[in-house]
């Protein structure tokens, strides 16, 4: 087999990413250069799916944590556990992504304690140390390891938010929800429901971003217009299917539940 061939292959099996500007190249130049890389952009607009779809690119392990109000950073680095009877040091995501040579991916770092940024400042510069305080060990990273952390600023209360300090030790890039018809290119490719009708829940998605932050604290995103057009090919009625995705997860309001439906109703009823 010719090796454009096996490329070719390859490509197949990567986790479906469709690029809309040049953030492939920004994340391979930053990987390569050894610079840790900050996501910014709204929820579920794609960036969990662009670090995997990287990562599978660049042939390295993935180290993903879902950061939240009581992520520690012993949570990352690891700690002292029980085993058959012993006391055990077991490793967390971050330790064996720097042991391994992997890429640590911290998805919606703000979530987490401050501690956590911490531990993260002597890897983010030219040392790219990770210190042990409980095992006495000094880990260098390897060239291969790499940092990325996602938030999203638009939905971060200002108590969580990246000191300005944090965010200059990152190469930076801002997602948003792709334009129009890549969007819909997207969702078809991942439901298997035809272009037009896609088309249309796109349209729709677009009326209902209009009201983030007024009636909503989020806009539709990319993932939910997947989910729907799923049950949609799956045979499900259009209104119970966008109900199902498009409202209830967007607002507990009655008030607001109502008057999506209505828009809902005005596009397909």
């Amino acid at each position: 087999m010719s090796h454009t061939a096996t490329v070719s292959e390859l490509d197949r099996e990567l986790p479906f990413y469709q690029p809309v500007g040049n953030e492939c190249a920004l994340f391979e130049q930053a990987y390569r250069q050894h610079l840790p890389l900050l996501l910014k952009g709204p929820t579920g607009c794609g960036k969990t799916r662009f670090v995997t779809h990287m990562a599978e690119k660049l042939g390295r392990p993935l180290f993903t944590v879902s950061c939240h109000d009581d992520l520690t950073a012993a949570d990352l680095t690891g700690r002292y556990l029980l085993q058959g009877g012993e006391t055990r040091w077991v490793d967390g995501p971050l330790t064996r992504a720097v042991r391994e040579g992997g890429i640590c991916y911290l998805d919606e770092v703000v979530e987490a304690r401050k501690d956590v940024t911490v531990v993260l400042h002597p890897l983010t510069d030219d040392r790219r140390l990770l210190p042990l305080e409980r095992t006495g060990e000094l880990l260098e990273a390897p060239d291969d390891f790499m940092l990325v952390v996602s938030y999203n600023p638009g939905y971060q209360h200002i108590l969580k938010s990246l000191k300005p300090s944090t965010r200059q030790r990152f190469v930076a890039m801002s997602f948003d929800f792709p334009p129009p018809d890549v969007e819909c290119g997207i969702v078809a490719r991942e439901s298997g429901l035809s272009h037009q009708r896609c088309a249309a829940l796109v349209n729709l998605a677009a009326r209902l971003r209009e009201l983030k932050g007024q009636d909503l604290e989020e806009g539709v995103s990319t993932r939910l217009l997947v989910y729907c057009a799923t049950l949609i090919q799956a045979g499900m009625p259009i209104l119970e299917a966008t109900r199902a995705t498009l409202v209830e997860p967007l607002t507990d309001d009655l008030d607001v539940q109502e008057g999506l439906m209505e828009a809902i109703n005005a596009t397909f009823g």
